[in-house]
This record gives C-alpha cells, sequence and structure tokens, in this order.
C-alpha cells in the first residue's frame, strides 16, 4: 500500500494516508516467535483457553490467542501472534517501535463458542484484529499509538448490530505493566497495543479537534480498552462540556 503523498491533513492536525491497494497474495515471512509470546500472553494475563489459527495468511501468519475470565481477570483478552514476525515500516528517523502486537479485552460473557462465532456479532473482534495486524505489512506503513483506522470508506460497522466503525490504537490500561513489552531479541522488542473500537462521531471528533481531545472525553467518561458495545458516545453534544 502507497501513502497518498500529498501531506493531507485533518483540521485537528492528524495526518491522513490513503493508500491503494495491493493485488494478490504475498508469501508468509519473518521469524515466528509464537511459543514466547504464548508465554508471555500467559504469564501477565493468564492461561491461553485457544488459539484462532490462519488457514490461509497473506504476508504473515496472524493467530489469535484467546484468555478466558477468571475470577481475577472477569474479560476475555484477544491477543495477535504474528504480526511482529516483520517489522513496521516507520518513517525514516523516528523513534517508534517497529514490532508490534495488538490485543482486545471483551466483557467476560463474549460468547466464544464455535456455533457463535459463526455469527459476525461475536467475530468482529477477531476479524478486526487480523486485520489491523496485517495492515502495516499489506500495505508498507505502520500503526502505533493515536492511530486511527476506519471500517472502509466510507466506514461501515463492524456487524450487524454493532454501532463501532473505526478504532483507535492505545496502550492498555487494563493489563499489568510488564505485558506492553517483550524482548525478544537485542534489536527486538514487540510494543502490544490495544485496540478500541470508535462510534463515528468518536472518528469524527478525532478528525475535527485532534487526538488529545479525543482522548480527553473518553478519559472524561470513563471509557478504557474494555470494549463496552452499550458504552456512550462521547461526540454526542451532551458531554461537550468535557471539551
Amino acid at each position: 500500500m502507497q501513502s497518498n503523498g500529498d501531506g493531507e491533513r485533518s483540521p485537528g492536525g492528524s495526518r491522513i494516508e490513503r493508500h491503494a491497494e495491493p493485488a494478490g497474495f504475498s508469501p508468509v515471512a519473518g521469524e515466528r516467535s509464537t511459543e514466547q509470546i504464548s508465554a508471555h500472553v500467559e504469564a501477565h494475563l493468564g492461561p491461553v483457553l485457544t488459539v484462532f489459527h490462519e488457514l490461509i495468511s497473506d504476508g504473515v501468519h496472524i493467530d489469535v490467542l484467546v484468555v478466558g475470565p477468571s475470577a481475577k481477570e472477569p474479560c476475555c483478552r484477544l491477543v495477535t501472534s504474528g504480526m511482529s514476525d516483520l517489522p513496521m515500516t516507520v518513517p525514516d528517523g523516528a523513534e517508534v517501535p517497529r514490532h508490534a502486537e495488538l490485543m482486545m479485552s471483551l466483557p467476560g460473557d463474549w460468547k466464544l463458542d464455535e456455533a457463535a462465532l459463526r455469527d459476525e456479532r461475536w467475530f468482529w473482534p477477531f476479524r478486526l484484529l487480523k486485520f489491523l495486524a496485517r495492515v502495516p505489512h499489506r500495505y508498507g506503513t505502520w500503526l502505533g499509538l493515536g492511530h486511527t483506522i476506519p471500517h472502509g470508506d466510507p466506514a461501515l460497522p463492524y456487524a450487524p448490530g454493532v454501532a463501532f466503525t473505526g478504532a483507535i490504537i492505545l496502550p492498555s490500561v487494563t493489563v499489568p505493566e510488564a505485558f506492553h513489552s517483550l524482548r525478544l531479541a537485542p534489536d527486538k522488542t514487540v510494543q502490544f497495543y490495544a485496540v478500541v473500537p470508535l462510534y463515528p462521531g468518536e472518528m469524527e471528533l478525532k478528525l475535527r479537534a485532534g487526538t488529545e481531545r479525543l482522548l480527553d472525553r473518553l478519559g472524561a467518561r470513563g471509557v478504557s480498552d474494555l470494549v463496552s458495545p452499550t458504552r456512550p458516545d462521547v461526540s454526542r453534544k451532551r458531554f461537550w462540556l468535557f471539551g
């Protein structure tokens, strides 16, 4: 994928990148670190309940590790494994992580059985993680803190009955600090980012007013990286008093 290259920016100052869809599949490449990532997840989040393996992979092989709820951690965790097999294409001179994996935290009652996950209303977080984990490698770009990615152009809901149409990359505030990074080699440290779904108005707020304004609104309403399908839309006028 190629950047639009024209320096397009939103009214809030965010850089906007538009990319051309590459043709065909690319061979799987990179050095897999499945065992190390699984051990890291289990050490800090809990036992891996199951792994959703890819049958067909494009560029990198992306699995999703599932950590079920427990008495200590009543939510479900989804963590990618494979995004970090290859480095991301970061801007020259930028001091940002080149290797990353993604995670989502779901309510403890999220349906994870095989029958339920045939329904997009329950499967969409898996699909979202796999899509985002492949974005840097498929399009020659990178994902980092504060980046927002719409679900299509124009952006559409992730699934029937789901109001979210985009997502932002943030640090997780619901996991132990030690989970945020994993050093695999002297020159390779994997950063774990949270994926937080956003409403259309919140995506527009970020473009219009900037990332900090959106984060202020989310923080004021107590929105964390724990996905809540019925949480308030912080872009709505009744919340404008928060900034």
